[in-house]
């Protein structure tokens, strides 16, 4: 095998910024399973353009599942809280994006931190599968299912590691991250950018009914995607997914005044 034939393997990685957009960053959050190499296509793009860009790898992720069984939803949101607050303070305004689980990273971070906006591609608040209301006894019967898969996917293939099976006790870990995100979308007061799958077999339309609902005119945007499933960043609608979201930060980076955060990250309590 030769080199360039070699997969990339899951990695955090960042973009210096470049041009006028250099004192613009953009933090940006891959999902559950997933790695880095799932968003990468759109980071890219966006680095193109000059954003300065970090986008870490979350602990448990790019491994395999027994790893992510070991980590927890504070050790992800922590995780990516302090790559954003690296970046926000070498930047005049700093942007949060994520895809599916990252999406409800990017928006906890909003409602805890100034940022100059939101962008997320089909992110994850609820669950299709009613088992997950009962998962915090079910692990401990269970310790694992098969992961979701779609029907007929179009999206790029990556290599994020091993997870051949779901680990229920992460999957407890996911609904604890995501009711804590819900309850304080009310925080949110940077305007959000959502971008959603028609066919999406992962993240139910309650998603973002909910961000309609407690989100109200701080959700500006929401584009429909007609021809991908969930990992769209990677499927046939990507080119409209960054060519929307590149307006979007150029649209509300001209609006936005300098602010870099202060403070300390935001200590995460853990629910059930």
């Amino acid at each position: 095998m030769t080199e360039s034939s070699i997969p990339p393997r899951p990695a955090a990685f960042s973009y210096p910024g470049h041009g006028p957009n250099a004192t613009t960053g953009i933090a940006l959050c891959h999902g559950f399973t997933g790695s880095p190499l799932t968003v990468q296509p759109w980071a890219e793009d966006l680095a193109d353009q000059g954003f300065a860009m970090s986008v870490p790898l979350l602990p448990g992720h790019g491994t395999n599942w027994r790893q992510l069984a070991r980590s927890n939803w504070g050790d992800w949101y922590g995780t990516f809280e302090a790559a954003y607050l690296e970046l926000a303070a070498r930047t005049d305004q700093c942007f949060v994006a994520g895809l599916s689980m990252g999406g409800a990273i990017a928006l906890l971070t909003a409602a805890r931190h100034p940022v100059a906006g939101v962008s997320v591609v089909n992110p994850g608040l609820s669950f299709y599968d009613r088992r997950v209301r009962v998962i915090g006894v079910l692990k401990y019967f269970q310790r694992t299912t098969l992961p979701i898969q779609e029907e007929q996917p179009t999206a790029a293939v990556t290599n994020d590691g091993d997870y051949s099976r779901t680990p229920l006790a992460a999957v407890h870990e996911l609904k604890k991250l995501f009711g804590t995100a819900t309850r304080e979308l009310h925080q949110v007061n940077a305007p959000v950018q959502v971008f959603k799958s028609r066919s999406d077999a992962v993240v139910p339309p309650t998603s973002l009914a909910t961000l309609r609902q407690r989100l109200g005119p701080r959700l500006v945007d929401v584009v429909d995607l007609h021809n991908s499933g969930h990992v769209a960043t990677l499927d046939v609608d990507a080119p409209e997914i960054f060519a929307r979201s590149s307006a979007f930060f150029l649209d509300h980076s001209a609006r936005v005044p300098s602010a870099r955060p202060a403070g300390t990250p935001h200590t995460t309590s853990e629910t059930s």
